[in-house]
């Protein structure tokens, strides 16, 4: 009877660790497609919460509702009667319109004249930024404004900025701008100052408003660190791009780590923001760009069709955008660029890297369930690309490629493209019809594994030398294709930190002349497996460095020693961060 029992619990015990053999990749796979799928997520809940209805505008179909900033300031919110209907988003010109000329009404209604001390405040009316707070009001005399907010709280310092008024003149009598800086969740104090031409102050208006919570329940405050440089921090706003766990916003930090805007977006999240003139281009959903103003206003939407944005965007030719994608429903994916004319909206297909690179297409493979990125069982994510920089004076492109830890150039971009050239380990191509493209590398040094965020750096000393800098990962794995490499002990193979590894920001020389590249600089960052930037912040020196999945990012100096880092939570990584002067709301 003993033998029989025991036999019987064996038998269970073995069936059980069969099922769950079986049940537990199966469910991690699927978690984790759940996961990828939320980029393609759209929002369907625009409302919020709001005072009374004071008025109803039929005609542009938008009420005037009491924002319930406290006593402080008496300001209103628009809402769209349609706002809970499904399909209803902000990113709809035919909203954007309506709202804008429901505003337009109320700054020109009856015998109402809107001063300083008593200005039309209107909270977020164009439904873009959650905590932006507009303003419209005339001076007697033109001038110029700018303001602070202040918190009584000992660790969020004061926020002073100029406003940028929508005019696009410095002094000017009538005024009309986003306050931006006002904190979440915290009782804001606001001083306006009025200059004029002289530098005289000839007004100030004091006013308190009670800020709502974050729509999308992110952190007001990032833990910050001060590192060993005492090099001053560049002026703009850190811009956390694709926090997972938060996708469909943008989050705006100053210095100290507060944060100062959130944009709603349609889903998805930024990959990089392009200004154009007094406003900016960004991602909006992971099938729109669209172009904002500095009021928040939505001005024009750039529908991709049947393309799904991945990775990056950037100016290509003139009055040209350039956007990584995926064609929905090719068997591949990552692995298109786009080309979207700024006025017209037009969407074209520019490449499609697996008919241009189609020999080296051929030896590849879609990721299997064994594979280090096994979340992607069953794609076709043969190359992975993740960053573009277009050079317009020869028309070149040169993409990222994260699958193949190479660095790819492509000449004659709109006329007749080919790859010009590759750099990055060369072994990885020696059995491959691109081995004779691949640039030869100069000097000792570790070439990078799984970089990101290829971006030109600077002019060389002739025509055919230039310098480019790039976050190396570090990080060496191959989901594509049946091929093995050793590489140097430094260099990391797990997703996340296993013994000293680090990432580091390399800055490259390539000399189209000689074939070569070379590694002219580079300092270690915290080490990030995918994802992440090293930034130039603007003409400053300093740079802005995202360790995505170490959820970390930091201010360096121009030597690479870090002057301040910030902690930050989200569900295993974010995609990117970079400094902004963010010119559309600042003067």
């Amino acid at each position: 009877m003993v033998k029989t029992k025991w036999k019987k619990i064996g038998v269970i015990v073995l069936i059980v660790a069969v099922v769950l053999a079986i049940a537990i990749p199966v469910i991690v796979l699927a978690v984790s497609k759940y996961f990828t799928a939320q980029e393609h997520t759209v929002r369907t809940d625009w409302s919020f919460e709001t005072g009374n209805v004071i008025a109803e505008m039929d005609q542009w179909q938008v009420d005037f509702a009491e924002a319930e900033l406290g006593d402080g300031l008496r300001a209103i919110q628009l809402v769209p009667q349609d706002i809970e209907e499904e399909g209803f988003s902000y990113y709809d010109l035919g909203v954007q319109e309506r709202v804008d000329g429901a505003l337009e009404e109320l700054k020109h209604t009856g015998d109402m004249t809107w001063t300083a001390t008593t200005p039309l405040a209107v909270l977020n009316p164009y439904g873009t930024g959650s905590n932006g707070l507009y303003l419209y009001f005339e001076t007697e005399r033109a001038t110029a404004v700018s303001y602070t907010v202040h918190v009584d709280s000992e660790d969020i310092p004061d926020f002073t900025a100029d406003a940028a008024d929508s005019s696009g003149q410095e002094y000017s009598r009538t005024h009309e701008f986003q306050v931006i800086g006002l904190v979440p969740g915290e009782t804001n104090y606001v001083t306006l100052t009025m200059t004029g031409s002289w530098g005289n102050t000839r007004q100030v208006v004091r006013f308190r408003v009670d800020m709502p919570e974050t729509s999308s329940g992110y952190a007001t405050r990032l833990e910050v660190t001060d590192g060993p440089s005492e090099a001053e921090q560049a002026e703009g706003l850190f811009t956390m791009m694709r926090v997972n766990g938060y996708l469909g916003y943008g989050f705006f930090y100053d210095n100290d780590g507060i944060l100062r805007y959130e944009m709603v977006l349609e889903g998805y999240g930024f990959d990089r923001i392009l200004t154009v003139g007094d406003e900016i281009v960004t991602c909006v959903s992971s099938s729109k760009l669209a172009r904002i103003n500095g009021l928040g206003q939505v001005t024009q939407v750039y529908d991709l069709g049947g393309y799904d944005l991945h990775h990056d965007i950037g100016f290509g030719g003139d009055g040209e955008i350039l956007a990584l994608a995926e064609e929905r429903g090719s068997e591949t994916v990552e692995d298109r660029l786009l080309s979207i004319d700024l006025e017209s909206g037009e969407v074209t297909q520019l490449l499609d890297f697996a008919q241009l690179m189609e020999p080296y297409f051929s030896m590849t493979r879609p990721v299997g369930a064994t594979d280090d990125f096994f979340w992607q069982a069953g794609e076709w994510d043969w190359i992975h690309l993740n960053s573009l920089q277009y050079l317009p004076e020869e028309d070149s492109l040169i993409v990222s490629s994260r699958e193949t830890s190479t660095i790819i150039k492509v000449k004659d971009l709109h006329t007749d493209p080919a790859v010009d050239w590759l750099a990055g380990d060369d072994r990885f191509w020696a059995d491959t019809p691109y081995a004779d493209a691949c640039l030869t590398r100069e000097g000792d040094f570790v070439p990078q594994y799984g970089q990101h965020c290829v971006e030109y750096y600077a002019d060389g000393e002739e025509d055919g030398v230039y310098y480019l800098a790039l976050y190396n990962n570090n990080y060496w794995s191959l989901s594509s294709r049946d091929f093995e490499m050793e590489v140097a002990d430094s260099v990391g193979t797990g997703l996340y930190q296993e013994d000293d590894e680090t990432s580091q920001v390399y800055i490259y020389r390539i000399d189209e002349n000689a074939r070569t590249f070379s590694l002219e600089r580079s300092f270690d960052v915290p080490y990030s497996s995918i994802v992440s930037n090293g930034s130039l912040c603007g003409d400053s020196g300093n740079w802005t460095v995202n360790s995505g999945v170490a959820m970390v990012f930091g201010e360096y100096d121009a030597d690479g020693v870090l002057i301040r880092e910030y902690a930050y939570e989200c569900t295993m990584q974010n995609y990117r961060t970079f400094k902004y002067d963010m010119t559309i709301w600042f003067r």
